[in-house]
């Protein structure tokens, strides 16, 4: 008995020695008024939002992997409650919903992990994620009412049993989550939250909140994080005209953090307000426009150049997290009824989304294709990681205009950040939509070093060293430092100058690769090779072949477009497509089994769904951009689809941008079988 009692103390003591031993090697995570701080060492994350339950799981694997290689070092999410509890007292934690795994996948893959657990997360789902039976109780939700905050405490409960051992603390990836979303009652309701959470077991470094609108009571400082973001574009403006709203002032430096654009639908018009107590907080965003969805009456089209300017200007107006939502787009999920936001719901009602898609336009598309800015974005995130713990201490200094007009060009965007005789110089001669001209005779300055007069092209965004490992200044983006190398990007229509401090300057220097030095050991690159430094060069071979379609019948009559609760254009109903024009697919047997595939719908009209076996698997709103399947989400054995097109009327009251053909009727331009950006 006695040797039995000694074998359990002394398994005991190992189990205790073990604890002590990972909590010892946990890295510290802390945050000032400047950055976090990671085991001692300040650092500029970029956290990629991406939302789990949108994307089968046998997925996560690659696609988490594929948002590592474009330079996101922490991972969001939300837990969509409806996702996970559509019925009363039903969780469903498996498959696509199965969060512990999704975490363990990030722990594989060395990510970070911010959990936006709500109750109200919104994301353009149904109810903001809230399940339809809560409404039924008889309390106002997001609300201190004790039937409202014991259900949450139950979701709570329910999702801390998903996350057990993950957390910081435990050596997991959880690091932080976020309470509610886009709140702007009393902080004490957000405190509640938080004291349920903590009550449970969560036990995390730092909390959030998103930091619009302002809340009517603060919550107390250091509680939780305010995270910004700015949009290039909004599907939720009541407008159908072009470039209406502020967006245009995420392409100008400033000092304000927050964006006047952000979900104008529900918090009407806001001011540029510096909220007390917030520059005590680092400078964080957790939704800066990775891109933007479609809803029925407003559809925008964004570029790759959108992207890469508001995170560059966010980070020279003195950002040190980029967070992008979304940075992967993503496909509802099956359930008891459809999971889109739309006007004719109880709650959230703000706006008509499509049924499945959820593509975002994001650097990585909704099946994981790549977009122009996930490859863009990345130069930006390499140096972020490279040069973060130097970038993070530096103030931000604004010698342009910080209020200019929509379109403004009379002078130089730019701003540069700063310590200690050091800094890098931000310029931005891009906004969106907008005929901006060269800037002739531009004298920069910064850190008491005077560049030469430079003529900056239209388009021109960039990062410019001054007094940086050696180097006086440069007129070639700095991108990465990696094992004594350093790496700069030769930016286009500006010769590249590097002035040591040495005294030696270097002029006319042309890009030698990442294999040749230009100077000691600076490597100069092409825009193409910066994007894909580091990159590993794999993957299966471009090829695109036609697939068969077939028009079955035409469409019946237009259906009345509508006007919803909240004044704009209602999407089509399920049985408005019954009278939709209807064309067969025919997919090779093969098309999906060597390797993944899109297929890739070209056509004119209003809307389009695809079917596969009777189930509709996708849709779209038309914007200009193609109408995408990934085959291998197909059926075993499935050869035949059927798309539905809805014609595109005349006058219709919905916002269409440049690039979509506006032209009233339906017709398939073309159909093909394709793994371009796979």
């Amino acid at each position: 008995m006695k040797r039995i009692v000694k074998q359990i103390l002394l398994c005991f003591a190992a189990v205790i020695i073990a604890v002590q031993s990972n909590a010892a090697i946990v890295p510290e995570v802390r945050w000032d008024s400047k950055s976090l701080i990671i085991d001692g060492k300040r650092v500029v994350p970029v956290m990629g939002e991406v939302h789990y339950s949108r994307i089968p799981a046998d997925e996560w694997k690659d696609e988490v992997r594929k948002m590592k290689e474009g330079g996101v070092t922490i991972i969001a999410t939300y837990v969509f409650w409806n996702h996970v509890e559509e019925q009363e007292g039903i969780f469903n934690w498996s498959g696509q919903r199965d969060l512990r795994r999704f975490i363990e996948i990030c722990h594989e893959q060395q990510l970070p992990v911010v959990l936006r657990i709500g109750p109200f997360c919104h994301g353009e789902v149904r109810n903001g994620g809230i399940p339809d039976w809560v409404f039924t109780k008889g309390c106002r939700t997001r609300s201190e009412e004790p039937v409202f905050l014991n259900m949450v405490e139950r979701l709570y409960r329910q999702i801390f049993t998903q996350i057990q051992g993950l957390q910081w603390k435990d050596g997991g990836p959880l690091i932080a989550c976020q309470f509610d979303n886009e709140y702007r009652g009393s902080g004490d309701y957000l405190m509640a939250l938080k004291r349920i959470a903590t009550g449970i077991g969560f036990d995390l470094p730092f909390y959030t909140r998103t930091g619009w609108p302002e809340l009517s009571k603060p919550v107390p400082f250091g509680e939780m994080l305010p995270l910004y973001g700015d949009y290039a574009d909004g599907f939720w403006e009541r407008s159908i005209e072009e470039t209406a709203g502020n967006y245009y002032k995420a392409f100008n430096f400033k000092a304000f953090r927050s964006s006047t654009a952000i979900a104008t639908e529900q918090l009407g018009d806001q001011k540029e307000k510096l909220i007390e107590g917030d520059e005590q907080y680092p400078y964080f965003t957790c939704e800066l426009g990775g891109g933007m969805m479609q809803a029925y009456h407003r559809r925008p089209f964004v570029y790759p150049e959108d992207a890469y300017s508001m995170a560059l200007v966010k980070l020279g107006s003195g950002s040190n997290l980029l967070g992008y939502y979304m940075y992967h787009g993503g496909t509802n999920p099956e359930g008891l009824t459809w999971l889109n936001e739309t006007q004719r719901t109880v709650a959230t009602n703000y706006n008509d989304l499509p049924v499945k898609n959820y593509d975002f336009q994001a650097p990585l598309g909704e099946f994981g294709q790549t977009l122009p800015h996930y490859y863009m974005l990345r130069k930006l995130h390499l140096f972020m990681q490279d040069y973060g713990e130097m970038l993070a201490p530096m103030e931000a200094t604004f010698p342009s205009k910080q209020d200019m007009a929509k379109g403004e060009d009379s002078c130089l965007r730019w701003a540069y950040r700063s310590e200690g005789g050091s800094g890098f110089i931000f310029i931005n001669n891009y906004d969106r939509l907008q005929k901006l001209t060269a800037k002739r005779n531009v004298q920069l300055e910064a850190c008491g070093v005077r560049l030469p007069k430079l003529t900056i092209p239209v388009g021109t965004m960039c990062i410019l060293p001054v007094n940086i490992d050696g180097i006086k200044y440069a007129t070639g983006q700095l991108i990465a430092k990696r094992d004594g190398k350093i790496y700069m990007e030769q930016l286009r229509g500006i010769p590249t100058t590097i002035a040591l401090q040495n005294g030696k300057v270097l002029r006319n220097l042309k890009p030698q690769g990442a294999d040749k030095p230009v100077c000691g050991n600076i490597y100069l690159l092409t825009s193409e090779q910066a994007e894909r430094l580091f990159m590993q060069q794999c993957g299966q071979e471009e090829a695109t072949f036609a697939a068969t379609c077939t028009k079955v019948r035409g469409a019946g009559p237009l259906r009345k477009i509508t006007i919803g609760v909240n004044h704009a254009a209602e999407e089509p109903s399920d049985d408005d497509f019954a009278d939709a024009a209807v064309y067969k697919i025919t997919i090779p047997a093969d098309a999906a089994k060597n390797g993944k595939r899109l297929l890739r719908i070209s056509y004119q009209g209003d809307c389009a769904r695809l079917y596969a076996n009777g189930k509709l698997i996708a849709d779209q709103f038309q914007y200009g951009r193609p109408f995408l399947y990934g085959l291998w989400r197909l059926p075993e054995g499935t050869t035949q689809l059927e798309l539905r097109l809805l014609p595109l009327q005349a006058d219709a009251p919905i916002y269409l941008p440049r690039e979509a053909d506006k032209t009233p009727g339906e017709g398939v331009k073309s159909v093909v079988i394709t793994n371009e950006g796979l």
